[in-house]
């Protein structure tokens, strides 16, 4: 590829920012294109990007067969097509970016073109120690803190909880009440993988895959194994309280994200692809990048997501951890701010907004759906141990963990209905639907 300002430079160096017209100030981008073909006139969509952009080499992917898709994704000479997902992340050389997306805007056989961006782990901290490291996208918890008296942060720890059975998180979203489990439930969560030696995690591990290139699927970071143990920790531990939401559930991980916690959008798409084709019912997405006041939902993820659903696939995303609260809310992040995905705000112990958790400030699209325990909340740890962590991260696996137990309790409805059930059974909340959508969770 020529040097430019699409050059890209893979997940070892430093992604390229760009601010052309339309795209986000601070936004990260890799040079790529993420493209979504008419499914049902693939082929004539690709001839189209070879004509008008001069896309030469184009990679066919199966949900079936991605075991080379991390490598095919770092090459710059080649183009990627995951034919299930009827989508494509193309090289263009700059010069050519013109002519794909008037291409796009002209062909019916292409149905939208984005430039692909950099997605990241939402920051995770430990309450009681420093801080870990964060990501440029998104900012730790401990940013914030000092700004916060001791009162400010000591109200919103809310009334003593008693924990040695079950997380307070359980507690809140009542599933210690609940007799499912999400027994036989594929979730997939797509994140920085997962210790698969952890001994509370190993018999809930269907399957794993990875999607960064040089990197296995153990997770040499920590936010995929709590995610993880948040949607399917068991109903005993080996120490302490329940942890996990649905404990029978049967996990896909998927390291769509580095050890450093960074991907790309077409690493999401190959982790959807695969867990898609895997039979997930729920796709968990403890990930995004930050988007400004206004700024649209993409439309590559909506529709992708759209498809999803209609195949009987849930996917639920966090919402961010920008918001310095109560002055500054910032948007809710994508692609989360999707309609069609589930976006999760994080709720403190007083079951009030977490002081990081992003709101629902951009219209059409970008709303918070439904608020879950998000601050310190005590999950799985690579190494075989534990750690509480705060963040909407932290959120969005309790929201998956209850779509399993939905879909045990009603195993032949559709997607949307398994969402519309999940808003319907929300404990409403005092605040406003800007911070926390239909409410509470609630397992059923």
């Amino acid at each position: 590829m020529a040097n430019g300002p699409m050059d890209r430079r893979g997940h070892n160096g430093q992604p390229q920012r760009m601010n052309g017209s339309g795209e986000p100030q601070g936004a990260e981008y890799t040079g790529r294109y993420v493209v979504l073909l008419d499914p049902g006139n693939q082929e004539s969509g690709l001839n189209a990007l070879r004509s008008s952009a001069e896309i030469a080499s184009v990679e066919r992917v199966r949900g079936s067969d991605v075991g080379n898709v991390s490598e095919l994704l770092e090459r710059p000479d080649v183009s990627v097509h995951f034919e299930e997902l009827a989508a494509a992340v193309v090289e263009v050389r700059p010069e050519q970016r013109h002519a794909l997306v008037t291409a796009a805007e002209a062909d019916p056989a292409i149905i939208a073109a984005e430039p692909e961006r950099m997605v990241y782990a939402m920051p995770i901290t430990a309450p009681t120690q420093a801080p870990t490291e964060f990501f440029p996208a998104y900012r730790s918890d401990e940013e914030v803190v000092d700004r916060h008296t001791r009162a400010e942060i000591a109200a919103a720890q809310g009334p003593a909880v008693d924990e040695q059975t079950f997380t307070w998180g359980l507690q809140a979203i009542r599933a210690n009440l609940s007799h499912l489990t999400g027994r036989g439930v594929k979730v997939a969560v797509l994140d920085t993988g997962v210790d698969t030696d952890h001994p509370d995690l190993a018999g809930c591990i269907e399957e794993t895959m990875s999607f960064v290139l040089g990197e296995s699927v153990e997770d040499g970071n920590g936010h995929g194994t709590h995610c993880i143990g948040t949607v399917a920790g068991p109903a005993k531990p080996q120490q302490g309280p329940r942890y996990g939401v649905a404990c029978d559930a049967r996990i896909l991980a998927g390291k769509v994200l580095s050890n450093r916690g960074s991907g790309s959008d077409g690493q999401i798409l190959a982790g959807i692809a695969w867990a898609i084709s895997r039979g997930a019912r729920v796709i968990s997405m403890s990930l995004g990048a930050p988007v400004r006041p206004g700024e649209l939902f993409p439309q590559t993820y909506e529709i992708l997501a759209r498809r999803a659903l209609e195949r009987g696939t849930v996917i639920v995303a966090a919402a961010g951890n920008e918001s310095e609260r109560p002055p500054v809310i910032r948007p809710v992040g994508r692609p989360a701010n999707c309609p069609s995905i589930l976006a999760v705000a994080a709720l403190d112990r007083a079951l009030t907004p977490s002081f990081f958790s992003n709101g629902g400030i951009n219209g059409q699209g970008g709303e918070i759906n439904i608020a879950a325990p998000g601050r310190d909340v005590r999950s799985a740890a690579p190494g075989g141990g534990y750690q509480p962590l705060s963040g909407t991260s932290m959120a969005t696996p309790h929201v998956a963990g209850v779509l399993a137990l939905l879909s045990e309790a009603h195993p032949n409805v559709s997607a949307a209905d398994l969402v519309a059930r999940l808003k319907a059974g929300a404990f409403p909340l005092a605040q406003p639907v800007r911070d926390v959508g239909h409410g509470l969770l609630q397992a059923p």
